[in-house]
């Protein structure tokens, strides 16, 4: 029964709301079990909150590797927490201030670093090994040429030839792995719902 009675739910659940975008009668049901939901993610999160304290409390007790850091954590955490429920979120704020001149600035540097890696990234993928390999790195040179004002001092056309590229081939090839995603995401949905895919409940 520990495993009989979770596929039951699930697919109780899911088939629950499959028949919400069918049968309108069932929209008044699924509005309550929605904020059921909500009230049980609000849960998750503090659960998530208590778990990130015992975890890293216990590394700090030890002062295992990077023990500072989750001591700038936990004080970052409990100052944000503070700020925003007894201090208010809205502009003008001290929790909108943190953000705006902290946390703020410090996502766009982990951005501005990500590029970095994006680039290296890049370089490896467009190693020419075959000849699809040449027509994606030939692309990808060209629509980074015409991104800049260097292509266009090159030839007046190059941005409006770039954007011929993402808005026809390259967008036909997106919609083309979005169309395949979502055939795999309803298949997958489906063998969840049936009992075939039992993931969920830890098992292999």
């Amino acid at each position: 029964m520990r495993r009989e009675v979770p596929v039951i739910i699930c697919f109780l659940a899911g088939a629950f709301f499959i028949g919400n975008y069918f049968s309108p009668k069932l929209q008044p049901v699924a509005q309550v079990v929605n904020q059921w939901a909500i009230i049980c993610i609000a849960f998750a999160y503090v659960l998530g909150v208590a778990n990130i304290f015992r975890i890293n409390y216990q590394v700090i007790t030890r002062k295992g590797k990077d023990w500072i850091y989750k001591v700038v954590l936990i004080v970052g955490l409990i100052l944000m927490i503070y700020l925003g429920i007894f201090r208010g979120v809205k502009e003008g704020t001290a929790f909108n201030w943190v953000f705006m001149n902290a946390i703020y600035p410090m996502q766009a540097t982990m951005f501005a670093l990500l590029a970095f890696y994006i680039a290296s990234a890049a370089f490896r993928a467009f190693r020419i090994r075959s000849w699809e390999a040449a027509l994606l790195g030939i692309t990808a040179v060209l629509v980074m040429i015409g991104r800049v004002p260097l292509g266009e001092a090159v030839w007046k056309e190059f941005p409006p030839f770039t954007e011929w590229i993402m808005n026809v081939p390259q967008l036909a090839a997106k919609r083309a792995i979005m169309i395949g995603a979502a055939l795999g995401a309803i298949s997958t949905g489906l063998k969840v719902l049936i009992g075939l895919e039992k993931t969920y409940m830890g098992g292999e």
